[in-house]
Order: structure tokens, then sequence, then C-alpha cells
């Protein structure tokens, strides 16, 4: 068999709606690498099919490959947002890696309410962090107006419209203590019955902003007291995550604390980033200073 002949092995079923290809399939990785920076690997080719194949219902499409020609030849922002939303994965709870929150409420008690903080949650996804972010806030200062404010950003559109909204199933909370639910959280009645709702105070505390962290240059402007960017490098691959890194360190003050994921470690980068323990990191100082 030919190179060019596998590359059009049929990886569908014959339950399928559509054909879908290897070579469908590497377009996709390709296409959502340039413009995410996400890598893909092979088990997901059938995240790829399903997530994909829902926008080809969507627009009442039959053919992945008219579908990726279509995109790359005349594809409009918001269906390359609407590509990239769906190939984006969110998971996320309410003080996910809760040890993070534990050394952050520690920082800002020590900071003082004399030394305003900021704090730029780069995947904020459906808004569980940045709020985890923003209780810890007000309870390391015992405020509901903290000193504090906090950046929120992601690619993905549509999660940061469920983030502003602030709106989640109750059993999304059900692991905070009662004392957090009572203080920060608004249960729903009639149709919004089983449902909760941040209050106010918190979402005033959060700005939510989309943006690519592929993007050459960051419109925010630091020094950024604490940088949670948790579990996200680990779907670029190396130099992506360098080239990320070399981008986020200079917005760092210069005590600043980097966050990242339980699974992601920056060996590769210590020259931009220096661990502090617990998947902790401070910008690294250049050698000779």
């Amino acid at each position: 068999m030919s190179l060019a002949a596998a590359a059009d092995d049929v990886i569908s079923s014959d339950d399928r709606d559509f054909v879908f290809t290897s070579r469908d399939f590497e377009r996709v990785r390709q296409l959502i690498h340039a413009k995410a920076g996400i890598a893909l690997s092979e088990s997901k080719r059938d995240m790829v099919y399903s997530r994909i194949g829902r926008r080809l219902r969507a627009l009442s499409m039959d053919s992945f490959k008219d579908y990726l020609d279509q995109l790359e030849s005349r594809g409009k922002a918001d269906e390359w947002q609407a590509f990239t939303n769906a190939l984006t994965t969110n998971l996320t709870s309410f003080f996910r890696e809760a040890h993070h929150f534990e050394i952050l409420a520690d920082f800002l008690k020590q900071r003082g309410r004399h030394l305003p903080a900021k704090i730029w949650c780069s995947a904020a996804s459906t808004g569980e962090e940045p709020y985890s972010l923003a209780i810890t806030a007000c309870e390391a200062y015992d405020s509901l107006t903290p000193p504090v404010r906090i950046l929120a950003t992601d690619i993905d559109t549509q999660v940061l419209e469920t983030a502003e909204a602030g709106v989640y199933p109750l059993e999304r909370i059900e692991k905070l203590s009662e004392a957090q639910k009572r203080r920060f959280f608004r249960r729903g009645s009639g149709a919004n019955e089983g449902k909760v709702r941040v209050i106010d105070e918190l979402r005033e505390l959060i700005s939510f902003r989309p943006l690519n962290l592929l993007d050459a240059h960051y419109p925010m402007k630091g020094p950024f007291d604490a940088l949670f960017c948790r579990n996200v490098m680990i779907y670029f691959d190396k130099p992506t995550q360098r080239d990320i890194l070399a981008k986020m360190a200079p917005l760092l003050g210069t005590e600043g604390l980097f966050f990242a994921g339980h699974s992601e470690s920056f060996f590769h980068a210590t020259d931009i980033v220096t661990s502090i323990g617990r998947t902790v990191y401070r910008r690294a100082v250049p050698k000779g200073n």
C-alpha cells in the first residue's frame, strides 16, 4: 500500500453519518495546532469525529473534507472560533488542586491590605477557577471587597459566556463547605430550581476576556502577583510551552507566583521559570544578576 493510499484510509465505521479519513484527521490536527497550539494525539480521533461532526450537522454539510476545505479557503472568524471551541477541552471544578488556593491565601495575607493584588487566570473555562480565586481572596481578607482584581481569559468564547453568567448546577458546589455555600452563592427558585449563582460581589472582582495564548502579544499589562496557568500546557508541545512561558513570565512581578497543573513540569524552561515546590514557580532570575 502506498503512503498516499494509507493516508486516505477510512477510519469511520458504517454506522457513522460521515466519512472520516486519516487525511481528514491529520488536517484537523494541523489546523488546531496552528490556530491554538493544541497537539492532538492519535487517541483523539473519535473525539474529533464527534465534535467536528456536530459542526457539519449545524452547517448542513456532509463531508469533513468539504468542511475543512471551506474553513481553510474562506472560513470566517466565527467559524474558526466554533472550530476552536469544539476542540477545546474544559475540565474544571471549584478549588481543583486545593493546595494552590491555600498557598495563594497565605501569599495574600502576607501582603496585607496596603498592597492591592492582581491575579491572572489564563484558562478560565466555565468559571469555577476564577470564582475559586475570588472566594480565596475574600476569605484571606475576611471581606467581600478585597483589594484584588482578577483577569480571567480563555480561548473558548462559549465557556466564557457560562463563566460570566456564574450560574451552575447545585451539584457543582457540593464539595464546598456549608459556610462557603451560604456566603458566596444564592440558590435559584422556580425555573432555576437546582441551580446556584455566585454573588455579585464575586463577579465584580473578575473581568472575563477572550485570549488565545498563541497570540504574538498579550494585551494585558503586568505585573501580576499570581498567574494561574493550570492543566493547559499539557495540550501543547514543548516548543509551544516555551513560547507561552516566555510571554507570560515578564508579566509576573518579582515575587509573583506562577501556578501550574499537577501533571505539568518545566524542566525544559528553567531559564524562564524556577520551581519553588508543588507545581508553583517564580520568574527565573537571569544569570549574572
